[in-house]
């Protein structure tokens, strides 16, 4: 695609990255269509300028047209917990509603897709920074609806010429002004971390403290959202008829849970408990990204790569209370 604006349909913009990405296409000059059921996503995390479409992803076909540039898919379920108690309705939304999107832009003859897919693609890795030619063995059903789709949307590509860009994301966490992170059931870290700094929880459950790293708490990549928002801009002019670009991106840093949680009681000033819990079956002991091909492929790097500005964004959207996107 060229550098000029654009029209483009978000899927899943109402939830967290959605928003943050459409909130980016918004300021860059494009016109921007949020299509979302609400059923993770909040009406209220849509930014002001977007068209707005409640309804689901395997509707796409009812509003897509030739007047759209491009489709950028953020419409997933995303728990792992959740997908191992209930993998029907992961294959069925996450694929099932591929299959759809993907059929409705054929026909519409919208011929760019830009996916939201995820390290869990690659399961427990060998080695670290773990880079796109890693085996893929996900080890949960959230990953392997993932890894699905980016089989599906290679087929799509080879066989009728989309032009499609794959980004893996390690940790996403931060915040963008009044756009981030919140779901009915958090399990993420640092959005636990502020619960219990804004004394919604009583102490964070440390996982294990016995991993060989250099405290003994697992290490994992954090990447700002805003960030990962740049990516996603970058990755529309990337994209190239009949190829299936898939790019890793995180920080190129680790940061261990404790510290994680150190940082934030400097940031919050709150003592922030911890308890000691056994760790999780399957934890990998580290997870970091070589987000390299990105660099090269893409033009982009990671300007929002230190912890605390992470948290500290985190932290002014988590006090704005819970009511205002």
């Amino acid at each position: 695609m060229s550098s000029s604006t654009g029209r483009f349909l978000v899927t899943g913009g109402a939830g967290y990255i959605g928003s943050v990405v459409t909130a980016h296409l918004l300021a860059a000059g494009h016109e921007v269509s949020v299509l979302d059921d609400l059923s993770t996503g909040h009406r209220d995390a849509v930014p002001d300028g977007a068209r707005f479409i409640e309804g689901r992803v395997q509707e796409a076909a009812r509003w897509l047209d030739d007047r759209y540039d491009a489709v950028l898919h953020f419409a997933a379920f995303s728990q792992v917990g959740q997908s191992v108690e209930d993998p029907d309705s992961y294959w069925r939304n996450n694929v099932g509603g591929t299959v759809e999107l993907l059929a409705a832009m054929r026909d519409a003859g919208v011929r760019t897709l830009v996916f939201s897919s995820t390290a869990a693609t690659y399961g427990e890795p060998a080695t670290v920074p773990i880079t796109e030619d890693a085996p893929t063995a996900p080890t949960n059903p959230y990953g392997a609806t993932k890894l699905a789709v980016d089989h599906m949307i290679a087929g799509e590509c080879a066989a009728h010429g989309l032009a499609a860009v794959s980004l893996r994301y390690f940790n996403v966490a931060g915040a963008y002004g009044r756009y981030g992170e919140r779901h009915a059931h958090e399990t993420h870290l640092i959005p636990l971390v502020l619960q219990v700094a804004l004394g919604e929880r009583e102490a964070i459950n440390v996982y294990g403290d016995d991993y060989p790293t250099s405290d003994g708490t697992c290490v994992r990549d954090y990447i700002h959202v805003a960030d990962l928002a740049d990516a996603h801009l970058l990755a529309l002019g990337a994209a190239r008829p009949g190829e299936h670009l898939i790019c890793n991106l995180g920080n190129g840093n680790g940061f261990s849970v404790r510290e994680v949680v150190e940082t934030a009681r400097k940031v919050t000033g709150h003592a922030i408990p911890e308890v000691s819990a056994a760790r999780r079956p399957g934890d990998p002991a580290v997870l970091v990204a070589s987000a390299a091909r990105a660099g090269e492929l893409l033009g982009w790097q990671p300007h929002r790569r230190d912890l605390a500005q992470i948290i500290e964004d985190a932290w002014a959207f988590a006090r704005r209370g819970r009511t205002d996107g």
